[in-house]
């Protein structure tokens, strides 16, 4: 009886050591990836955006937005996430005619992912008309 009381213990103490404290980032989008589809050129501004919420218990910094070519960020938060609201992240895609198969890295003081640094995916193709 003994041995198990102490199993309990350990086992409640170690999973303190689990749960992080801190900002957390979710992106509402499924796989943290944004689907173009097939679209126009001509049709089609490029523009998509990136919702997510800080799930955890502090204020939540985006401290830079970067990507292969062919991307603009228009719209990237300043100021502090607080915990329980949402943050947008405007991309606009330069719109170049074929596949689209680009990766966005933001990076934050994020404590869900390692070093901050979440990987966004983009897909889809344009085509000229």
């Amino acid at each position: 009886m003994k041995n198990i009381a102490t199993l309990i213990a350990i086992v409640f103490i170690c999973s303190f050591g689990f749960s992080q404290s801190g900002p957390k980032i979710e992106f509402k989008i499924k796989d943290n990836t944004i689907d173009y589809g097939t679209v126009n050129k001509k049709k089609d501004n490029g523009v998509r955006f990136f919702d997510f919420t800080n799930t955890g218990d502090a204020p939540l910094l985006i401290t830079n937005v970067f990507s292969t070519s062919g991307f603009a960020f228009p719209s990237v938060p300043t100021e502090p996430i607080m915990p329980g609201k949402t943050g947008r992240i405007e991309i606009k895609y330069s719109m170049a005619p074929g596949p689209i198969r680009k990766t966005i890295t933001v990076e934050s003081n994020a404590v869900n992912y390692e070093g901050g640094r979440v990987a966004l995916k983009i897909k889809g193709e344009v085509i000229a008309d």
